[in-house]
């Protein structure tokens, strides 16, 4: 329990940091808008066109009768809308950090900076860094689109889809927003996305902690612009936690020396 409080502590620390400085908000809240009303464009539009999509697909049904070619038609329609608003809630973060890579890279290292926390970079560039950022930001996104057209397929299943999908669902979501968040601190090493997961499930209960409340707060629209840069402090924080950084007043003074970083407020 101690270490599920302790992400939740890491999400609450960020929510703090986001409101004490409205340039950091402004910054993580822009590509939030953005990418919130691109994906709400594109089910809209799905929505508008869906019968037309579903008559595209079922061209078998043309000669059965009216009524069971509408009632297939309608279901596929409602169909594709509802996998397409769960494939928009697992993909949310990564496109959010995917067009906002350098927003939200300025405010992990700024977090960093006010923690006194060490930045152990591999000494890669910013150029090697943007295109790191890039790659896992489309990773991430191929696992969520794989995992969303998974869950909803199992959806349809009595009994399962009604009880345990919707908690795999939430627990995927959320282990997707906890790979993604962290990517600033673990892409400054050069640790991969596959190295990025392993050395989150040894910490899985405190990642659990944090992810999960934030991917409920991020389903709710408009909270999602303060959500998202949020979160982004909180898992620079959790980044940090899990590979063991100690903060400013948890060394001794001889530690401070030598990581030439002056303690700061914790």
């Amino acid at each position: 329990m101690n270490e599920m409080s302790a992400g939740f502590r890491d999400l609450g620390s960020g929510f703090t940091s986001i409101v004490r400085s409205p340039r950091m908000l402004l910054l993580g809240g822009v590509p939030a808008l953005l990418s919130s009303l691109l994906l709400l464009t594109c089910v809209v539009v799905l929505a508008l066109h869906s019968g037309d999509v579903a008559s595209w697909l079922t061209p078998f049904a043309d000669e059965w009768s009216w009524w069971w070619r509408r009632s297939l038609r309608l279901l596929l329609a409602i169909t594709l809308v509802a996998g397409a608003v769960l494939l928009g809630s697992v993909s949310f973060i990564a496109l959010t950090l995917l067009i906002g890579g350098p927003f939200y890279d300025h405010i992990a290292e700024r977090t960093e900076r006010e923690r006194g926390l060490a930045d152990d970079g591999d000494g890669a560039g910013g150029v090697r860094l943007l295109w790191r950022g890039l790659a896992d930001a489309l990773r991430l996104v191929c696992v969520g689109v794989v995992g969303a057209v998974v869950l909803f397929a199992l959806g349809f299943v009595p009994l399962l889809g009604q009880t345990v999908v919707p908690v795999v669902g939430l627990l995927f979501g959320g282990w997707l927003i906890a790979l993604e968040l962290t990517g600033p601190v673990f892409q400054r090493r050069g640790t991969t996305v596959g190295g990025r997961h392993r050395i989150l499930w040894r910490h899985r209960r405190t990642v659990l902690g944090f992810a999960v409340p934030t991917y409920l707060l991020c389903l709710i629209p408009v909270a999602q612009l303060v959500v998202v840069p949020a979160a982004v402090v909180g898992g620079t924080l959790l980044g940090h936690r899990v590979l063991g950084s100690r903060w400013p007043e948890e060394r001794t003074p001889a530690e401070s020396l030598t990581s030439g970083k002056t303690p700061g407020p914790g």
